[in-house]
């Protein structure tokens, strides 16, 4: 049995897909018995250094104020980086040079620039040029430096998205008298959104996992800032690494897992219900059309 994209595995190869299998749950299980092992020589697994993360006090001073300053820059970048994206992609689709020029310009420049060094000229604008207070500085260089790069990157997302899509979807709103901006809103924006959801998805966890380069350079006092402070009261630097690394892979798997039920939800709602129409409704229907048109002309239904 074969499919369009490869052939279906025999028996030879099922058989050479479970001993890799097994070989890779193997290794798999040795690496983490000697992280476990390097931990345990390392003192590194003893309850004293566990333990404060079971009390509220871990929780309340350091990590949750950290989590919500982390998922306030993130969300802040998200809801700007996302429509801002949206309009510089179709901007470089322009069919007018004084718009797809400069959209091209800003795309490429912003996005050959590293995240932190923009972070870093943006901290330094708003402490040369702007009266914003020291303690909210570092949120607002964070955030204007991923949404500037961000940005960049989903315009070329969504420029991609449209591109992929099929030449007839452009030649089909034109041939109904659609101008460029109605194809784009009504026709091909809501087509390439599926198409393009698990890199939109990919760059979102990408700000999130970003907002630490703030902590780390600005202070910015976002969840791996907090961490250092836990760390250095409760002397369990390797222990708060790892509840803090569970913390963004859940955090990150909580928003792929949506992203993932709302690209199922789009398809499924796009699907055709398949149902098939008889002669007597397509005539109603060419009947219903014609009155509608006041008689000008008619659009066969087949």
């Amino acid at each position: 049995m074969t499919s369009v994209l490869y052939d279906a595995p025999g028996p030879k190869a099922k058989r050479r897909n479970l001993l890799f299998s097994v070989v890779f749950f193997v290794l798999l299980a040795l690496l983490l018995w000697w992280v476990w092992q390097t931990l345990d020589d390392k003192n590194q697994l003893e309850w004293s250094l566990w333990k404060p993360f079971t009390t509220s006090e871990a929780w309340t001073t350091y990590l949750l104020p950290g989590l919500a300053d982390t998922l306030k820059a993130a969300a802040l970048a998200m809801v700007i980086a996302l429509p801002l994206g949206a309009v510089l992609g179709i901007a470089r689709m322009s069919d007018h040079r004084w718009v797809r020029i400069p959209a091209g310009a800003v795309v490429e420049f912003f996005r050959a620039i590293p995240v932190l060094l923009l972070m870093l000229f943006a901290n330094e604008f708003y402490v040369r040029s702007t009266g914003i207070p020291s303690d909210e500085r570092p949120l607002y260089a964070v955030v204007t430096g991923l949404v500037l790069y961000n940005a960049s990157v989903l315009a070329e997302v969504v420029r991609a998205g449209i591109l992929s899509l099929p030449k007839g979807q452009s030649e089909a709103a034109m041939a109904i008298g659609l101008r460029k901006s109605q194809t784009m809103t009504s026709i091909l924006l809501p087509q390439a959104v599926t198409a393009m959801l698990p890199a939109i998805v990919s760059q979102l966890v990408v700000i999130v996992k970003d907002t630490a380069l703030g902590g780390v350079m600005l202070g910015f006092t976002e969840l791996l800032n907090t961490r250092s402070t836990l760390a250095a009261n409760y002397a369990n630097v390797i222990p708060s690494f790892i509840v803090v690394a569970v913390i963004f892979i859940v955090l990150n798997f909580i928003l792929t897992s949506f992203a993932s039920w709302l690209e199922g939800r789009l398809r499924r709602s796009k699907r055709s219900t398949g149902a098939v129409l008889g002669a007597e409704k397509v005539d109603d229907l060419n009947a219903a059309e014609v009155g509608d048109t006041g008689g000008a002309g008619t659009r066969k239904i087949t």
